[in-house]
């Protein structure tokens, strides 16, 4: 239940975010008092192969977490996909949402189109969110606003890169696809996101990226984020073939009462909340 009206008496100063995939829930609770996160968590969500099968898996979900089951007084979605494209505001037009889409990714006449304005850097992310699951959260909670993942995780990197001027990669990873967001000093050069099965999957991907930036493996910062730690393949081979790669812990605090890994797998959720 979102309370966005409340008076200050019914105000329980607590937001929700919640982050939707055909894989996984996941979901940070703030206490906007004291400005921290007091509650994150994922949920993965099994044998799920299009967004019209998941209203059964979210009922499931929100019927067994007593977590999601009290008020707040707002409630972010974060649509999680990669039905989406990053468009410089002097090239926007929003009556032609569809046709920044439909050079990478298939769309189709019923689906419905939608942009976040990336603030500060003059562009929009132009993406389809999951319609029948903003539906049944209404249902569920009443009101609450939406946007894409990636554009908090895009904004974000952009924000961290501010006075660097060697362009750096950030990887972040999920549980079957990851992101790769190359910058430099505030500008994006490149954002694509990869299925992967296997660790040489996600190295080879990584490596042909840079060779498309004309990056060097041997002095380029890349920065790690998302679902993987230090014991994970992933990392393990990374580590073996490039020789700057490290966890991005920027703006990890202990005051949210979560761990280091925690805040590399929630980062999107954790900087939405700003």
């Amino acid at each position: 239940m979102s309370l966005a009206n409340a008076t200050i008496l019914e105000k329980k100063y607590k937001n929700l975010v919640l982050q939707i995939s055909l894989t996984d829930v996941s979901y940070c609770i703030k206490d906007t008092l004291d400005n921290r996160i007091i509650l994150a968590d994922n949920i993965s969500i099994e044998n799920i192969s299009n967004p019209h099968q998941i209203e059964a898996s979210l009922t499931k979900i929100f019927n067994e977490t007593a977590a999601l089951q009290t008020p707040f007084d707002e409630i972010i979605v974060l649509h999680n996909n990669n039905l989406l494209t990053f468009v410089p505001s002097v090239l926007f037009d929003e009556n032609a949402l569809s046709s920044y889409l439909q050079y990478n990714t298939k769309v189709f006449e019923s689906d419905f189109f939608t942009y976040d304005v990336v603030s500060n850097y003059e562009m929009n992310t132009v993406y389809i969110p999951y319609v029948n699951i903003n539906n049944f959260l209404i249902d569920y909670f009443g009101s609450f606003n939406y946007r894409h993942s990636f554009s908090v995780l895009v904004k974000k990197v952009l924000d961290c890169s501010k006075n660097i001027d060697e362009p750096q990669l950030f990887i972040h990873v999920q549980k079957d696809n990851f992101q790769i967001v190359a910058v430099k000093n505030q500008k994006l050069l490149l954002f694509n996101t990869f299925q992967y099965k296997t660790e040489q999957d996600f190295i080879y991907y990584i490596l042909f990226t840079a060779e498309q930036l004309q990056l060097n493996p041997e002095t380029v910062q890349v920065k790690l984020i998302g679902n993987i730690d230090n014991t994970s393949n992933l990392y393990k081979i990374a580590y073996k073939y490039i020789r700057n790669v490290s966890f991005f812990y920027d703006n990890y605090s202990l005051r949210d009462n979560l761990s280091k890994y925690e805040y590399l797998q929630h980062f999107t959720l954790i900087h939405s909340c700003e």
